[in-house]
């Protein structure tokens, strides 16, 4: 097969084209003397493989390097849209590839070299969910191999795509299910979570009794997100968000972005429009509509970076004539903050110090606290699909720790009659319930939870579907379009 595609790129008879053009006309290059042309590999595909690989390795965020490599490759807009579906959807679906790739080579993925797992999981996606050529798909799997692994790896490559090809995919997904040896395992299998992971949405869900959407929950994980953006209440004009695109459900600041690069838009309305979940939108707003703004009043972003909220509260408080001060204790991400507050005519500033301490220098400080707690972000896995592989069960352990830390700390640097938004994008209990219910049980009447679902459904006019428990709000990818944000809000009494 790649012996005939390279004779047809070759051709000397030009007098009659092929009807489709060639690899080589699609995909000029320099002819280098050292590779043969089975060996190129389309540019879209060495990207996304490039990406994969450095998640894999480096522990690169896919959402940051993407974007690079397909600027520096120079991709034109279909090659970039390629490349796009080609790094994430593998990286969704890695853990169902793996299975398939176990029966394909008949051993174990941990006993396959990581940088030829990498290549057999962009190709098994190909495969089995993309309308790309099988021999295609084959073929530069194959070039692939050549150039990232040995001779043996070639072959052995070649063989287990091969495998893959000659079973259609609904007969593998047949296959893998028989393989699971749980109920769990066969959704964790199937929708491409590790085993936990769909453990832990199930008892969030059960907290809510809507266990019986686990499935819808999971899938939805697996969908591209949206364009969300957010316009800067006050900064923007009022019929901005409505000519750039449909409005959100929800939030009264959001639109799903039309189309257009929205990078360029964010430029040229010099930032008081950028990209931001619905349900970010949603967590800031919450805190700072709860009941009428004060002149004066002082807030606080205890954990800022990147920025996203930090934007949305500085609007505000501009709008209402309140003080804010943004708090991030790693330099690279405070920096990030900066940038992102420099749209709005507010002077805020941004302390790098332990979000822990803080109430060592500002006890009984603050009107207003946003704590948007360091989680595992499982809540926000279809924008950051490799993050389910990267976590572990010990990581809930160590960041409730944190979390438990530093709600102690807001709640101490909180004014009597202040209140604390307690926000997280996870919707694990163990970083949800647990730290608030832990936090009240220490602070006893000095605080108090108040009606969060009222103020979250207030920001809307669309009715929103929430749980039975007033006090607090889970957010779903499934049931609201957003990421899975944990909100509740809570009073230092007087």
């Amino acid at each position: 097969m790649s012996g005939e595609r390279g004779e047809r790129s070759d051709r000397s008879d030009r007098g009659q084209r092929p009807s489709r053009p060639t690899r080589a006309e699609r995909n000029p290059r320099p002819p280098r003397s050292n590779q043969s042309d089975v060996d190129y590999v389309q540019p879209a595909r060495r990207v996304a493989y490039e990406v994969i690989a450095a998640v894999r390795a480096d522990d690169a965020y896919a959402n940051l390097l993407l974007p690079t490599k397909i600027q520096r490759a120079a991709l034109n807009t279909a090659d970039a849209a390629l490349a796009t579906e080609l790094t994430y959807g593998t990286l969704r679906m890695q853990g169902y590839y793996d299975r398939v790739i176990a029966i394909a080579a008949n051993r174990a993925v941990t006993a396959i070299d990581p940088a030829i797992l990498d290549v057999l999981r962009l190709g098994a996606h190909q495969l089995l969910a993309t309308r790309i050529a099988t021999h295609a798909a084959v073929n530069e799997s194959v070039s692939l191999a050549k150039q990232v692994g040995s001779r043996s790896a070639t072959g052995f490559t070649n063989g287990v795509m091969r495998a893959i090809s000659r079973v259609s995919a609904d007969e593998w997904r047949e296959q893998v299910v028989a393989e699971a040896t749980s109920p769990d395992d066969k959704l964790a299998a199937l929708y491409s979570h590790p085993v936990w992971v769909v453990r832990a949405f199930r008892q969030s869900l059960l907290a809510e009794g809507r266990q019986d959407e686990l499935e819808e929950l999971l899938a939805a994980d697996n969908e591209a997100a949206k364009v969300n953006m957010v316009a800067l209440p006050g900064l923007t004009e009022p019929g901005l968000r409505a000519s750039l695109g449909e409005l959100d459900a929800f939030s009264p600041t959001g639109f799903v972005l039309g189309g257009g690069d929205p990078f360029h838009l964010m430029k040229e309305h010099d930032g008081t429009i950028r990209v931001q979940d619905e349900g970010s939108q949603l967590a800031a707003l919450t805190l700072t509509r709860a009941r009428p703004v004060k002149k004066d009043e002082r807030w606080l972003d205890l954990c800022a970076g990147p920025g996203g909220k930090a934007a949305l509260l500085a609007a505000e408080a501009l709008a209402g004539g309140a003080f804010l001060v943004a708090n991030e204790v790693v330099p690279a991400r405070a920096a990030l903050v900066r940038n992102a507050l420099a749209p709005v005519p507010l002077d805020v500033p941004v302390w790098e110090t332990d979000g822990t301490t803080i109430a060592e220098r500002h006890a009984d400080t603050f009107d207003r606290i946003l704590l948007d707690a360091p989680c595992t972000g499982l809540g926000a896995l279809r924008r950051r699909p490799e993050a389910r592989w990267r976590k572990q069960p010990k990581d809930v352990a160590e960041l409730s720790g944190l979390q438990s830390n530093l709600i102690d700390a807001a709640l101490s640097a909180l004014a009597p009659g202040g209140i604390l938004a307690y926000v997280t994008c996870s919707p694990h209990i163990a970083e949800t319930r647990g730290i608030v219910t832990t936090a009240l049980k220490k602070w006893g009447d000095s605080v108090k939870q108040l009606d969060t679902a009222s103020v979250v459904q207030s920001l809307s006019e669309t009715e929103l579907d929430l749980a039975g428990d007033p006090t607090v709000v889970q957010l779903w990818p499934h049931r609201h379009g957003t990421d899975a944000m944990f909100i509740t809000l809570i009073e230092r009494t007087k």
